[in-house]
């Protein structure tokens, strides 16, 4: 589980490993006792921001002006596959 470093606090780190999940988190810099962490998944964390970036740029994704879901995700792939070409 991928997080951010304002969720790295001991409640939340334990309670993603009660629920199965890895957490990946760095530790914040003022920490005494900080741990080890996948630094190369922490790095990719950046491209899934990025994208989500990039489809708030358009409006309709932004506002959800769709009302059924599957129309909202319709544009959602049409969006990314046009980033993808773009």
């Amino acid at each position: 589980m991928l997080m951010d470093r304002a969720y790295e606090g001991n409640e939340t780190r334990t309670l993603a490993a009660e629920n199965g999940h890895e957490p990946i988190v760095p530790p914040k810099k003022n920490r005494t006792d900080p741990w080890e962490y996948d630094k190369e998944t922490y790095k990719r964390r950046n491209i899934v921001e990025r994208l989500f970036r990039r489809l708030k740029e358009f409006r309709k994704i932004c506002t959800r002006y769709d009302k059924t879901d599957i129309m909202f995700l319709a544009f959602i792939q049409f969006v990314s596959v046009a980033i993808w070409l773009g």
